[in-house]
């Protein structure tokens, strides 16, 4: 029995470990690069303050097959890589994740390639430089957070047309207090170009700027879409209750790249998807009845610094409780999220 896991991010690798426990199936992960990104964490590896990866080896069961390289087609019980070789597969579970699709003009700091590049214009700033992040959302908000806290000496700025807009009130709030604390500059407006130093907003104004991220991600691969599978509006791939390809019973998805009712991109998402997807295939391949996947969100958490976070209670739906979080507090419960030790959320790093 051979499966393939294509994608190791928080659902591929948390799905692949699943499968080695679960089955005795040959597993091979196939991923472009050979070490698991903390996506959650990139904003630290934008201001240096973190890693954010480890090695897949680190990660990985003993017994799971690596192999570096980006798939461009799956079907057929086929996975032909760019390189032109293939590997054939019994059951695959497609979890290449999302990405970024940037505003020309800035550098996306929400995906590995982006953030390198980030991090490493960052360090040719002096002091007094002007940093803009694009983007409301938690990537944007941590980005700028980020980079204010590591480094006072830059004036770090943060657009976005609705700031924190999915905390309730009194969170969102508290959001814009902790970045006031730290001197992001907030603007909330929407963009319409990035060019000749300036970022040009919707409203007329134009804002000076050294260096512009773009803090949103949005988007995934094209490649369930260029191997013919049915895809959403977004691309994603339409999955039946199971996280089963409506077209291939072979392949399921988990993580960004599926296309799950109710479901946002973010880790809390992915590895219960991942979870529930490996599952599947495990009872596929006993010839056992399937699980239909069951999304339950328990908190949106965004951190303001090394020391400060806000984390805002939610419904099993995603939308807000009016409880939060804050500070220390707010932190330490952020980490236990994004870890994978609180309320039985599977989110943060793959267990093995």
């Amino acid at each position: 029995m051979q499966i393939v896991v294509i994608g190791a991010g928080y659902a591929g690798t948390y799905a692949a470990n699943i499968l080695a426990r679960k089955t005795k199936a040959d597993i091979t992960v196939v991923n472009p690069r050979g070490h698991f990104v903390e996506r959650v964490r990139l904003h630290q590896r934008v201001s240096g303050t973190s890693p954010a990866q480890a090695p897949l080896t680190s990660m990985l069961r003993a017994g799971i097959t690596t192999r570096i390289g980006t798939v461009e087609k799956i079907g057929d019980g086929l996975v032909t890589l760019d390189d032109g070789a293939s590997l054939s597969f019994d059951l695959a579970v497609l979890a290449v994740g999302s990405t970024a699709q940037p505003m020309p003009g800035t550098i996306p700091a929400a995906t590995w390639e982006g953030a390198e590049q980030a991090r490493a214009a960052l360090a040719t700033l002096d002091p007094g430089a002007v940093v803009t992040v694009i983007g409301g959302g938690p990537t944007g908000i941590e980005t700028a957070a980020e980079i204010a806290a590591a480094r006072p000496d830059l004036r770090v700025r943060l657009v976005g047309t609705a700031v924190a807009g999915g905390f309730a009130e009194g969170a969102r709030r508290r959001v814009r207090a902790g970045l006031d604390r730290i001197g992001v500059e907030v603007v909330e407006d929407g963009v319409t170009a990035v060019a000749d130093g300036q970022v040009v907003l919707r409203s007329g104004t134009a804002l000076a700027t050294d260096l512009t991220l773009w803090g949103i991600v949005s988007g995934v691969p094209d490649l369930a879409a260029r191997s013919g599978l049915t895809v959403d509006e977004e691309g994603r791939l339409v999955v039946d209750e199971f996280l089963r390809s409506v077209d291939d019973p072979r392949i399921f998805a988990a993580g960004d790249c599926a296309s799950v009712p109710g479901a946002r991109m973010s880790c809390q998402a992915s590895e219960p998807q991942g979870a529930t997807a490996a599952l599947n295939v495990a009872r596929t391949i006993q010839g056992r009845e399937l699980t239909p996947h069951v999304v339950r969100f328990v908190a949106l958490c965004v951190s303001l610094g090394r020391a400060d976070a806000v984390a805002q209670f939610t419904h099993f739906d995603d939308s807000p409780r009016r409880a939060y979080l804050a500070g220390r507090a707010g932190a330490v419960l952020k980490e236990q999220v994004t870890r994978g030790t609180v309320f039985g959320a599977k989110s943060g790093i793959p267990f093995r």
